[in-house]
C-alpha cells in the first residue's frame, strides 16, 4: 500500500499537516507526517532526510509531499528510498548545486513578491507581518491555535546545504500552488514549476499555508496526483 509522507516547511512542525492527514487516511492511504530537527544548529538537509527515513522505516512505495523549504528534503529522500512520486506544495523547487539560501536570489522570489505587494496595495517595504504574509486566509480558530502553540525556531543550517540530488528528476512530479499566496505569488510559482519541474502547477484558491487554509482541497489535489496511472500503486 502507498505511504504518503508529508514534509513540513520552515520550522519543521508536523502540526502543519494535522488537518490533511485524516483526509488522506480516509481515502485509504498510510500517512506519515514527521517532525524535523529545525531547532538543531547541527542539522542540515541530510539530517532532515535522516529524520524522515527513521519515521518511514521499512515501508516501500513512498509518495513524498513537501511544503515550501521541505522541497530540499524531498529531493534528498529520493536518493535514499523508493520514492514513486514527489508533490511540491508552494515549494522551493531546487536546482542542481543550489542551496536553499541561494534559492531566493536565483529564482527572483523577492522581486515577484514586491510586484504582487504593489499590485495589491501593500507596502513592499513594510516590516514582515506573519498575518499579512502567511495567515491572511487561515481560519481564525486555527490561527489562535498556532499562536497558542508558538513558533518553532528554525536553524539556518539547512540553508547552507547544497542540493546534490539527481534521482528525483527521473520520477513523476506534481506541483500545487496557491492563487492567493503572497509569499510565492502564483505567476512566480507557475514559472518555477515549468522551469524546474517541467509541469504546470495545480492551482488552489489559497495562500502560502494551504494545509491550514484549504485542507480538503489540498488533500483532494494530492489524492489526484497519487491516483494517476503510473504515479503510485494503491
Amino acid at each position: 500500500m502507498t505511504t504518503i509522507v508529508l514534509i513540513p516547511g520552515a520550522g519543521g512542525d508536523s502540526y502543519y499537516w494535522h488537518l490533511v492527514v485524516p483526509r488522506l487516511e480516509e481515502r485509504g492511504w498510510n500517512v506519515i507526517a514527521p517532525d524535523l530537527p529545525a531547532d538543531d544548529d547541527s542539522a542540515g538537509i541530510p539530517e532532515y532526510a535522516d529524520a524522515v527515513m527513521e519515521a518511514v522505516g521499512d515501508r516501500r512505495d513512498i509518495v513524498v509531499v513537501a511544503q515550501s523549504l521541505g522541497a530540499f528534503t524531498a529531493v534528498a529522500l529520493a536518493e535514499r528510498m523508493p520514492v514513486s512520486l514527489i508533490v511540491f506544495v508552494a515549494a522551493m523547487i531546487p536546482s542542481p548545486g543550489e542551496t536553499s539560501g541561494e534559492w531566493w536570489e536565483a529564482t527572483g522570489q523577492a522581486a515577484a513578491k514586491r510586484e504582487l505587494d504593489r499590485r495589491e496595495g501593500r507596502d513592499p517595504d513594510a516590516p514582515f507581518d506573519v498575518m499579512a504574509t502567511f495567515l491572511h486566509d487561515v481560519p481564525a480558530e486555527i490561527v489562535d491555535r498556532l499562536f497558542e502553540r508558538g513558533d518553532r525556531p528554525q536553524s539556518g543550517r539547512p540553508f547552507e546545504s547544497a542540493n546534490t540530488a539527481t534521482a528525483w528528476r527521473a520520477i513523476p512530479l506534481g506541483v500545487i500552488a496557491g492563487t492567493r499566496d503572497r509569499f510565492f505569488p502564483i505567476e512566480f510559482m507557475r514559472r518555477l514549476s515549468r522551469e524546474r519541474a517541467g509541469v504546470e502547477p495545480v492551482a488552489i484558491d489559497a495562500g502560502h499555508l494551504l494545509a491550514l487554509s484549504k485542507p480538503e482541497e489540498l488533500a483532494g489535489a494530492i489524492a489526484a496526483f497519487v491516483s494517476r496511472p503510473g504515479a503510485a500503486s494503491d
